[in-house]
């Protein structure tokens, strides 16, 4: 089935022990929709600058990626990070922050997307994930990711989308502040009291934690020995995630279950190398065979 994502396309230059990339392809949308194009083809829709190079286009229109929905604005500067990571890189500093077209993003669906049953609100505005619900018109799962940011800024508008999403994606530390809850679990809850079907609180290298009212998963992380840049780990996990469900068209508990060990298998992949590099050497195959030695680790 369809799977939509709705997000940020941007440069990123990061530095690591591991070493440095200036400019580099990232973005939210960009993680998310690789991974994704593992399982299934993708809607995406974003925003760039004119100085978005055609190649970064053709890339990601090779992975079956419809790109109808990524708007050039006009003399416009694509939004740029930049970022430094350090000791257990479970945490990036950031730099340099240039928002660019993305500051003023005003996301509009195509009318030939606006019929995906399968939605990724990646990191955005409250008010922006908001409106694009407003111009879907056959949503069956909804997922949207958030951060500290709109926590602080926008805690009502987040609230008033947690009533209407199905899932919600955030990293441990944002699940503590959205609920005020120290034990995770506790936080997850809280989570599941403001609305969603379920929630996915990402703990870096220490794993994921799925909850809802039925159950709750606990994935421990893929052991990786060289984790060169985490950049965009938690937005490849939840392309992974909802790629498998788009795939089959499943939303039952078991399903999720596989989805999050598909997540967790192709982040592994991505943090081996820079921006989208190791993804670049993987296909499903290997996803494939890594996942049955991340279902041997995990028997007992």
């Amino acid at each position: 089935m369809s799977l939509l994502v709705v997000g940020s396309l941007a440069f990123d230059s990061v530095e690591t022990p591991f070493g440095v990339v200036e400019n580099a392809l990232g973005g939210s949308a960009t993680f998310f929709s690789y991974a994704a194009s593992y399982f299934t083809s993708v809607r995406l829709v974003g925003v760039v600058g004119e100085d978005f190079p055609a190649e970064h286009r053709t890339l990601l229109e090779s992975r079956d990626i419809d790109t109808s929905g990524l708007k050039t604005e006009p003399g416009g500067k694509t939004f740029r990070w930049k970022g430094k990571y350090e000791g257990d890189m479970n945490t990036a500093e950031t730099l340099e922050v240039h928002l660019n077209v993305f500051g003023s993003f005003r996301p509009e669906i195509p009318a030939k997307f606006t019929d995906s049953p399968y939605i990724f609100l990646a990191n955005g505005s409250p008010l922006t994930q908001l409106k694009v619900l407003e111009q879907a018109k056959e949503r069956k799962l909804v997922v949207a990711d958030t951060m500290n940011l709109w926590i602080e800024t926008q805690p009502n508008e987040l609230k008033e989308l947690l009533k209407r999403i199905d899932g919600l994606v955030l990293n441990d530390g944002e699940a503590r502040m959205l609920t005020g809850e120290v034990n995770l679990v506790r936080a997850g809850r809280k989570v599941l009291d403001l609305g969603p079907r379920f929630v996915i609180i990402k703990k870096g290298e220490h794993g994921a934690m799925f909850m809802s009212r039925e159950e709750t998963f606990v994935a421990p992380a893929y052991p990786v020995a060289d984790v060169v840049d985490p950049t965009g780990a938690g937005d490849s996990f939840a392309g992974g995630f909802m790629g498998y469900l788009a795939a089959t068209g499943r939303t039952d508990i078991q399903a999720f279950k596989t989805a999050t060990a598909y997540g967790t298998v192709v982040a592994s992949f991505l943090v081996e190398d820079f921006s989208l590099r190791r993804f670049l050497r993987a296909d499903r195959s290997d996803i494939d065979r890594r996942l049955e030695t991340y279902r041997s680790l995990l028997a007992f």
